[in-house]
């Protein structure tokens, strides 16, 4: 628990919990004073107080407290303590503000996308009524007590920091502004003036002067002699100009610093699918039982990845200036395309866990994705990527890496082909992956035997239980 005394010593004055009293020595009467005070101690605890002092003429001094909603926030500058905060009421008591939420350690400020409330709705206790777009996720606005929605204090597209405040929100359900939709009825109620009759008039002639110099020119333009060899653009209205959301103009960013700075080299091989595809046919459904998971392939490819970046350690290494940082944790990002774009969410120490473990994480970590409520600590760090783009019917691609990372594994989609084994054509389910590397850390020969490592414990799962 932290204290805060402050005490301020003077000739005539006394000084009490930072407001002076003064103090008349020829006055009898009982002086009373009230100051308000704020202490934030530690995470998410807030102490708030009224005080009263009562002096009487003895000089003796009573102070009395009492609890209120108004807070200001002590700490010191440059502190990395993170303060957790709720939105305050007003002086009145009976009105809240809804402020924008702590949005994480990288993030500065966000865009207001979308209100899901209106002025005049009930909203209950941390009920969504707004989004935040950040250049990672979207992040609700809670509101902060029960009652009606007095106002909107923001706008849809401005940009906003932690603590602006967004809303205001009453808890009596009094004084509600429905501004917007009166003066849209008292529009429509408002009759319309009767035009005069020179008016009147004066438009039944004003068409005839519009028709004739409609009419005028009808004559078609003399030919151009250029305008064989023109090209014919298409009509400005069948376009339609609509702002990037921040988390595609992050993605776009971080995509072509991707192709500036590193030295992309991509190369290929071709992996055999019958026992991995074998594997899972016989024990799919005691997996399930089991683990209350459907076993995937995706599983295989993590553990295969995992091996392989254990038998090549510089996959997993990353240039840092004139240094190479080599890490000794391995964690799996896993590329998800979402209607609203790509994230990238992590399994971390991959390495430690088993075919079932990885299923549970990329199953919670994939829902998350797709209904927007991965955190963005969920998303950060990761040593190497893999993106299926097999799941939309990819045949081949060159994928790129994801900074800061070296490398990336591109799988695709699975296709019977005829193949020779053991000197006969049979049809086999292939899939062709990609690695691309940054050519400037990983040589050819690393990145060629990362690839056929992936490719034998692909196509022989039974390297796995051996250590082979």
């Amino acid at each position: 628990m932290l204290g805060i005394l402050r005490r301020k010593a003077g000739s005539d004055a006394s000084s009490y919990l930072g407001k002076s009293i003064q103090r008349n020595s020829r006055s009898t009467t009982t002086c009373i004073t009230q100051t308000k005070q704020t202490f934030q101690l530690g995470r998410g605890t807030t102490y708030v107080r009224n005080f009263t002092c009562h002096i009487f003429p003895d000089g003796s001094v009573n102070v009395s407290a009492r609890a209120s909603r108004s807070s200001v926030t002590f700490f010191q500058k440059d502190s990395h303590i993170r303060v957790w905060g709720r939105s305050f009421s007003s002086d009145s008591g009976d009105l809240v503000d809804a402020v924008v939420p702590f949005m994480g350690e990288s993030i500065s400020d966000g865009t207001l996308a979308k209100f899901l409330k209106k002025p005049g709705d009930s909203v209950a206790v941390d009920e969504p009524i707004a989004q935040v777009e950040t250049d990672k996720v979207t992040i609700d606005v809670a509101s902060p007590e029960s009652g009606v929605i007095q106002k909107f204090v923001a706008n849809e597209g401005d940009t906003v920091e932690p603590g602006t405040k967004i809303a205001v929100i009453s808890k009596s359900a009094e004084g509600v502004s429905h501004a917007a939709p009166s003066e849209e009825k008292s529009v429509k109620d408002t009759p319309k003036p009767v035009p005069s009759a020179e008016k009147v008039n004066v438009d039944k002639k004003t068409p005839k002067v519009e028709t004739a110099v409609k009419q005028t020119p009808k004559a078609p333009p003399p030919p151009s002699k250029t305008s064989a060899t023109e090209p014919i653009l298409p009509p400005k209205d069948r376009e339609r100009r609509v702002p990037m959301t921040r988390l595609r103009k992050r993605v776009a960013t971080r995509l072509k610093d991707s192709q500036n700075t590193f030295a992309l080299l991509t190369t290929f091989n071709e992996v055999d699918m019958t026992n991995l595809m074998k594997l899972r046919t016989d024990y799919k459904d005691a997996f399930l039982e089991k683990h209350g998971v459907k076993l995937g392939l995706m599983s295989g490819f993590v553990k295969a990845a995992v091996t392989g970046l254990q038998n090549q350690p510089i996959i997993n290494a990353v240039i840092d200036g004139d240094d190479i940082i080599y890490r000794d944790y391995i964690d799996i990002s896993i590329a998800v395309g979402t209607p609203k774009g790509l994230v990238v969410p992590v399994i971390r120490n991959a390495d430690k866990m088993n075919f079932a473990d990885i299923e549970k994480e990329i199953n919670t970590l994939a829902k998350k994705a797709a209904n927007g409520t991965i955190s963005i600590d969920e998303m950060a760090g990761g040593s190497f990527t893999i993106s299926n783009g097999g799941v939309y019917g990819s045949l081949l691609s060159t994928p790129i890496i994801n900074p800061p990372q070296s490398a990336i594994l591109g799988m695709h989609s699975i296709v019977s082909r005829p193949m020779v084994v053991g000197g006969d054509i049979v049809p086999r389910p292939m899939m062709y992956i990609a690695l691309t590397y940054d050519h400037r850390l990983i040589d050819g020969r690393e990145a060629v035997f990362f690839l056929r490592r992936i490719k034998e414990v692909v196509e022989d799962p039974r390297r796995l239980l051996l250590d082979l």
